[in-house]
């Protein structure tokens, strides 16, 4: 049986949880017990943040370059990991392995440099005030971060965490999804090998309720960053408020994908599938709501049908899968029961709907495409599965009042060969991101984030690292003048 590290990371060294507990990881294909991990406490909270805390001055003063010489060397290691790393998100996931070894892995090796060459890039600004003072503004780290990252994209999400944060001088406590937390450990294991100090950066496994609760309500966090659903994010705005700490919350999505008479069918039908059935369409920003012109409605369903039905699935180690299970037996059982909700909304399942036959022990769920309304509830509610709303649509007024018709705000896609009414669409869908003429394209150096019941703040870019930082304003007397109303 592959050893997994299960331990939690605390000051530079990997322990057991106060308590003792542990927590059973399973792998979603075959319901077999991938590992044991500790399970942390409020308590082992405690002791990770004293250990940030200790470690936060001299990483914070550790020249810029230096910290990006650090996250360059994890970056190389990750790289020089693929195969290992890929094996590990796979089976703890379900996600493909060709998937992971395709996208995974090199984005989270993108993030890192991209926030190693950044770290010594982030510059302050002089601003023009009054004759004879100088006022710079100068960006500063905010402490110890606090990261809570979900079960989908695990191996990714975390370096879009620490890679800003850590690149900014700031030191982190991150708890990974009890489910998938393989992978976030073997890159605790890599960041020692490449000499990044102790404490720097601590991993506690546990669950939300425990772990996720004392993060959030911690006096000695200055920041939580926060990727899940907008439930949970409410919640931990409301636990933040003890010491009036930074939140960033990157939440929930029911993402519009457009189709307009005009698209290039074909290149619409392959890009509409990716935006909803990539990792299972456990992705937030996934093309939830498929929104077809009715003048092509029928022949692309036509197409889109077909190609969900040829849709690979199968065991995510096999090269060859497309679709792998979902990441846990209560996920799969959720996203079920909203085949349910469709059919008592009158919805109609014009494509799967169920387990798929031979996958029963897996948390496998078939490619899914309902026909809706725009006010039904699996068109308002995220599914985060293989699950897609049909809605059709006459005029561009109707197609973006329907796009606009969720409390959701994070991404939106639309095809069309139209410029003026994809730069229209561009600034009057109400979404963070809107990508046309593709789908769910990501990149360290574009901002990732959403509006409305979707979250704020933005991972990656120029904006993550002020995410990470605090502005400092500087007034320097240089003329050595005495106020006026003083002198004497």
């Amino acid at each position: 049986m592959t050893q997994f590290q299960t331990k939690l990371l605390i000051g530079g060294e990997w322990v057991d949880g106060v308590d003792g507990g542990t927590i059973r990881v399973e792998n979603p294909y075959n319901g077999e017990t991938l590992a044991n991990i500790a399970e942390a406490t409020a308590a082992d909270v405690d002791l990770a943040v004293a250990a940030a805390q200790a470690a936060f001055p001299a990483w914070a003063a550790l020249p810029a370059h230096e910290r990006g010489r650090l996250l360059l060397k994890l970056a190389d290691a990750i790289e020089a990991d693929t195969a290992n790393l890929a094996r590990l998100e796979a089976l703890d996931t379900g996600h493909p392995i060709r998937d992971c070894l395709g996208l995974d892995v090199p984005r989270t090796v993108l993030c890192y440099r991209y926030f190693g060459g950044m770290a010594d890039k982030l510059e302050g600004s002089v601003i023009p005030v009054d004759a004879g003072f100088l006022n710079y503004v100068e960006r500063e780290p905010i402490g110890v971060v606090g990261a809570i990252v979900p079960w989908n994209f695990p191996l990714m999400f975390t370096s879009w965490k620490m890679g800003p944060a850590l690149a900014a001088g700031n030191t982190i406590v991150i708890k990974p999804s009890e489910i998938t937390p393989l992978s976030t450990l073997r890159i605790g294991e890599l960041m020692l090998q490449v000499g990044i100090p102790a404490g720097v950066v601590n991993i506690v496994t546990g669950y939300g309720h425990t772990v996720g609760a004392a993060i959030a309500e911690h006096p000695g966090i200055g920041k939580v960053a926060f990727t899940g659903s907008t439930a949970t994010g409410r919640s931990i705005v409301k636990a933040s408020a003890g010491n009036l700490k930074k939140v960033q919350l990157e939440l929930g999505g029911k993402g519009p994908n457009i189709v307009f008479a005009d698209a290039d069918i074909r290149a619409a039908v392959n890009g509409s599938a990716f935006a909803i059935f990539h990792n299972q369409g456990q992705a937030c920003i996934a093309g939830s709501r498929l929104m077809l012109h009715e003048d092509i409605a029928d022949g692309f369903l036509e197409q889109f049908v077909a190609l969900a039905k040829s849709i690979r699935l199968g065991d995510p180690l096999d090269l060859q899968t497309e679709m792998g299970p979902l990441t846990s037996r209560l996920h799969q059982e959720r996203v079920l029961s909203f085949v349910d909700v469709a059919k008592g909304e009158g919805g109609e399942v014009i494509a799967g709907g169920s387990r798929p036959n031979g996958f029963e022990t897996g948390c496998f769920v078939e490619p899914t495409i309902v026909r809706a309304k725009p006010g039904d509830r699996v068109a308002q509610e995220e599914v985060f599965g293989p699950f897609v709303t049909v809605l059709t649509f006459k005029t561009d007024e109707e197609a973006l009042a329907i796009a606009n018709s969720t409390d959701y705000g994070l991404g939106a896609g639309l095809w069309t060969r139209d410029i003026g009414r994809a730069h229209r669409f561009a600034k009057k869908i109400h979404a963070g991101m809107v990508w046309i003429n593709c789908y769910k394209r990501v990149h360290p150096a574009s901002p990732f984030g959403g509006v409305g019941q979707s979250g704020y703040g933005r991972e990656m870019g120029f904006e993550a690292m002020r995410e990470y930082t605090v502005p400092k304003s500087v007034w320097i007397n240089v003329d050595a003048q005495i106020p006026p109303f003083y002198r004497r």
